[in-house]
């Protein structure tokens, strides 16, 4: 039976988790962001009034926990050396983890990254997929080595971006997808030995964190359409109106034709100020139907004021 550590944050985590106990594998050991992010005594005092989604997964399956304030302390190298682990799966993880961590597994530190790489390397894969207006992403099992994301691939499985996904709903569905994989995975080098295949650099690309949020009126309607979709639930994309900052959620969006006689882009074609619904004409002569509020919270409730007063079909948004 093999042994496995799992690191990471958030519902890859868990679906890494569940793929693991899935494959009949004993999980010697999960280590969560919370244990860096927090203070023991504030983390424990967390997990008893505000418990987590991972807490409540780690307790309903009575996994053990390696206490450290890092994967890359003393005190987890000392964990992992007593454990012994077969393989440390990551799933989501906001630092490198050095070379002395993970040569330390018998078979492989293994990292589930959320894109078909070598395509979109990087921190939110989800968010500049959808960005982009790609068709499809996936999620890789590749070796981790010392650069980001750029090890050899073990296991990689598509995962198809639809017009309506938003950086949520397309997470979602590839976490799911990691669980079935990471379980093939687990019984293959269970049973079998995988060669990894090594990245193509020359078609590498890289994306940091989401940036770019604002809406440009001149560009395509699908592409305003698309970039409201992605930052979902990370942020929200916005525009100006005169020095009024308005954000757009994905709850409610169309694309329609432009059979009005307003041929500028930017132009307002219709305020239905009571369901905070706008329209606007983008720059390829289509027309973007969306929800809108005040970007502060504090303001939101004064939306449907504001929009009745300052808004207008016809008037042009710069």
């Amino acid at each position: 039976m093999l042994k496995v550590v799992i690191i990471g944050y958030g519902t890859m985590f868990t679906n890494l988790i569940a793929g693991t106990l899935d494959a009949n594998c004993r999980i010697v050991g999960v280590f969560r962001h919370e244990m860096v992010k927090y203070h023991p005594f504030i983390r424990k005092i967390k997990d008893i009034l505000n418990p987590s989604l991972e807490h409540n997964y780690i307790r309903s399956y009575n996994l053990p926990e390696i206490e450290a304030r890092g994967v890359n302390t003393d005190k987890f190298k000392k964990a992992l050396l007593k454990l012994n682990p077969d393989i440390i799966l990551v799933g989501s993880w906001v630092k490198k983890i050095k070379k002395e961590i993970f040569d330390l597994p018998k078979i492989a530190s293994i990292n589930a990254h959320p894109s078909l790489l070598p395509k979109y390397r990087g921190p939110n894969p989800y968010f500049w997929t959808i960005r982009n207006g790609e068709d499809a992403s996936g999620i890789t099992f590749h070796l981790i080595d010392k650069g980001i994301d750029t090890g050899a691939i073990l296991a990689q499985e598509e995962v198809k971006i639809y017009p309506s996904d938003t950086g949520k709903t397309l997470k979602d569905r590839t976490v799911l997808t990691a669980r079935g994989v990471v379980c093939e995975l687990l019984n293959t080098l269970r049973e079998d030995i995988i060669i990894p295949l090594a990245q193509r650099e020359d078609r590498a690309s890289y994306y940091s964190h989401p940036q770019g949020l604002e809406l440009d009126f001149n560009n395509t309607a699908e592409e305003n359409h698309a970039l409201i979709r992605a930052i979902h639930p990370w942020g929200e994309a916005y525009f100006f109106h005169k020095n009024t900052c308005l954000a757009v959620s994905p709850d409610f969006l169309e694309i329609n034709e432009n059979n009005t006689e307003y041929k500028t882009n930017g132009t307002v074609i219709n305020c239905n100020y009571n369901k905070r619904i706008l329209s606007i004409l983008c720059g390829n002569n289509k027309i973007l139907t969306m929800h809108v509020k005040l970007y502060s919270k504090w303001d939101r409730m004064f939306t449907r004021s504001y929009l009745n007063k300052e808004l207008r079909p016809g008037e042009i948004i710069e």
